[in-house]
């Protein structure tokens, strides 16, 4: 039997520097990758980190004013895509908000699975951004991690986006959160943390 929780590794609740308009972030935990220079290596490991409730998770979404969208990523999204799809089918049966999610899967593999929590989940996406992530693939621009990495738009929603997806300025915000600081964004190649 499965836990009734989302294991989530960390939240920012609003960010302007993962997709287009402010958005809620949620970084899951754990992943199925391992690869090389990965920016969250701690996030990566499949044990607990802070479990919500589904329900929890929702009305903390939806309690975040002006917000246009929320993110996905990780660790690896799509380990946790049944509970997700939960999250947002009830976020957007009161906000219409977007949804962008990153995962290491591509999307045709994604879809060979025939796995239906996964196939409903792909359901609630309106760009998901697919692949590994290879370093030396890494240009420094757009909102993708490297250019390996592939970007759909399922819904058409963003799709007038694109050069921003594919081509646009990056840009990290540094986030304050119980006494840590968050780096968020899409990292330079051999990006180092900064030593605090």
């Amino acid at each position: 039997m499965t836990h009734p929780y989302l294991n989530v590794a960390s939240i920012c609740p609003r960010t302007r520097v993962l997709g287009p308009g402010q958005r809620f972030v949620i970084w899951v935990q754990g992943c199925c990758f391992d690869c090389p220079q990965c920016i969250s290596p701690a996030w990566r490991a499949r044990k607990p980190a802070k479990l919500f409730t589904i329900p929890e998770l929702s009305e903390a979404i939806l309690q975040t004013s002006d917000i246009e969208g929320i993110t996905l990523s990780g660790g690896e999204p799509m380990l946790q895509a049944g509970k997700l799809h939960q999250l947002v089918s009830q976020v957007k049966a009161v906000r219409p908000l977007t949804v962008i999610c990153y995962t290491g899967f591509t999307l045709e593999s994604l879809r060979e699975t025939g796995a239906q929590d996964v196939i409903d989940f792909l359901k609630n996406i309106d760009v998901l951004i697919d692949g590994p992530y290879i370093d030396k693939l890494n240009n420094d621009t757009g909102l993708r991690g490297s250019s390996n990495q592939g970007i759909h738009f399922l819904t058409g929603m963003y799709k007038d986006h694109e050069h921003q997806f594919l081509n646009g300025q990056r840009n990290l915000e540094m986030h304050l959160f119980e006494a840590r600081v968050l780096t968020v964004g899409i990292h330079a190649r051999n990006w180092k943390k900064p030593v605090r």
